[in-house]
């Protein structure tokens, strides 16, 4: 083979190589661009969601003070019955985010902090009912329960939190 002949190989052979190592780099980067904003949408929408949750248990918080006197002030009631009621429907808005986020594991972690918050509410409802009837009867136990279900419901949101967090690649 003559020497210019094997010198165009040479050159083909290189710019053969050059390109598939720029293609090879290219897929890399892109897939890496990908995954980073992948993770920030994630992430905004894990911590949208922890924050609708935050402002919904202080709301729910307060109609459960609001319930403590031996005969509450149903009007106070009431109202921060309604704001807990906009506060759910935030939540309800950014879970649907987090379920289309996902993957899976967050979603039922989520899921989770769903059915534990529902049972939260269920004794909130009851006792909203039973103060508007007047039926202090249950309210020592349904305090008792309520208090039982909100360290339930802390527990699943520091299970999403920590799901999350793996989800995002965070150690701990």
């Amino acid at each position: 083979m003559d020497a210019g002949l094997a010198a165009l190989l040479g050159a083909a052979v290189g710019s053969l190589a050059t390109v598939g190592a720029a293609l090879v780099s290219g897929r890399t980067t892109a897939r890496s661009q990908f995954d980073q904003w992948r993770r920030q949408h994630r992430r905004d929408a894990y911590a949208n969601y922890l924050g609708a949750l935050h402002d919904r248990d202080i709301a729910m918080d307060a109609v459960l003070d609001a319930l403590q006197p031996e005969t509450p002030d149903l009007r106070d009631v009431d109202e921060k019955v309604r704001r807990f009621v906009a506060l759910a429907r935030e939540v309800h808005r950014a879970a649907e985010v987090v379920i289309l986020e996902g993957p899976l594991s967050i979603v039922e972690a989520a899921d989770r902090v769903a059915r534990a918050s529902g049972e939260l509410s269920s004794v909130m409802r009851r006792m909203v009912q039973n103060a508007h009837a007047g039926d202090s009867s249950q309210k020592a136990a349904d305090t008792a329960l309520a208090t039982g279900r909100e360290r339930a419901l802390y527990r699943a949101v520091t299970d999403f939190r920590a799901a999350a967090s793996g989800v995002l690649g965070n150690p701990d």
